[in-house]
């Protein structure tokens, strides 16, 4: 296919978030290349620099101004992987549009698989993972665990061994860009929006080049964000703990009571018992005003309604085909207005 194919409107748009990749950007680009000349539509590829430090986003603008298949969404610094994949779907102009990964562990050739289920009338496609070659026992260990507990306290169990590779259908996306929260977990969110969802499987391999980005403390924080913002389960276990708390303290108010009518000698001594009570109820407290602090912080940031995102600047969209040189302000704008409306 030629790269000038993009003259037609896109039915297939891949959406890859960047952050410091330039190790990893030429296998990419020869990989995307291949699979954008295999498609049976014209299709285009959005890359989102999320604030990189190092020559990602000179490539790959250089590559958006000579191939017009090719575009680039720069952010003015690092605002969040699932951030980054929400500008990139905000940006995208297909009827079926893909996120992976730029490390290529989502590997560019399941899309014709996934593509094949969308024919099927599957508005959502999931890449499961069958293997996860290049990764240590611990965080396979921890992911199963992580998707058995949201599994268990959501209100929609997110698929395990799936990450953010899907494939997702245009009506499923607008339902998904309507959704205006800030702390966003988007694995949670399209398993919460419904729709006809399917699966395929592939063996996730290592990294092509480069190191993860993903570092224990931001695989904990996603984690976190996905629990607290598809389940009320922590709020309900701070409330049940409290009542827990305050029945056993009941009960040993009472036998404290019975010991002193019956004239126990040694009711005045234990202050040790005392201060190890007292230590445990203050902790206890202090976790769940943390807890209901943690919904207020959440509540606080979405009411000051800052953008989710903020574009530096964008190259290829003014060649994009059927829209004006303001393409991409005006495919985010879409969305931002569907939030809007929403609140």
């Amino acid at each position: 296919m030629d790269k000038n194919r993009a003259a037609a409107a896109p039915t297939y748009s891949l959406v890859v978030p960047i952050y410091n990749e330039e190790a990893v950007i030429p296998i990419l680009l020869r990989r995307l290349d291949a699979l954008l000349d295999s498609l049976d539509a014209p299709g285009e590829a959005i890359f989102v620099d999320d604030g990189s430090t190092d020559t990602s986003a000179i490539v790959l603008e250089a590559k958006a101004r000579s191939d017009k298949r090719y575009r680039l969404v720069k952010l003015s610094r690092n605002f969040g992987h699932q951030v980054a994949i929400t500008a990139g779907l905000d940006h995208a102009g297909g009827r079926a549009v893909v996120v992976m990964d730029a490390d290529l562990q989502d590997p560019p050739e399941v899309v014709h698989a996934m593509i094949a289920r969308w024919k099927e009338g599957c508005d959502v496609v999931c890449a499961e993972r069958a293997s996860r070659r290049g990764e240590s026992g611990f965080k396979r260990m921890t992911a199963g665990l992580f998707y058995r507990l949201i599994g268990a306290l959501s209100e929609a169990p997110v698929p395990r061994n799936v990450g953010d590779f899907r494939l997702i259908d245009r009506k499923a996306l607008d339902g998904f860009l309507a959704m205006p929260e800030r702390d966003r977990f988007v694995r949670g969110m399209f398993a919460w929006i419904g729709f006809r969802q399917g699966t395929v499987t592939f063996d996730r391999p290592p990294r092509a080049a480069g190191r993860s980005k993903y570092s224990l403390r931001r695989m904990i924080a996603l984690a976190a964000n996905g629990l607290v913002s598809f389940s009320d389960a922590p709020l309900r276990l701070a409330l049940w703990a409290g009542v827990a708390v305050s029945l056993l303290a009941l009960v040993y108010g009472l036998v404290v009571i019975g010991r002193w009518t019956f004239g126990d000698p040694s009711l005045a001594r234990g202050w040790s018992s005392t201060i190890i009570v007292i230590a445990s109820l203050g902790g206890a407290n202090m976790l769940m005003t943390g807890l209901v602090g943690l919904y207020v912080g959440r509540i606080h940031a979405e009411v000051k309604r800052r953008p989710l995102y903020i574009v530096e600047r964008a190259a290829g969209f003014e060649d994009a085909p059927g829209v004006n040189a303001d393409a991409a302000a005006d495919r985010a704008g879409r969305a931002r207005r569907a939030r809007l409306k929403r609140e």
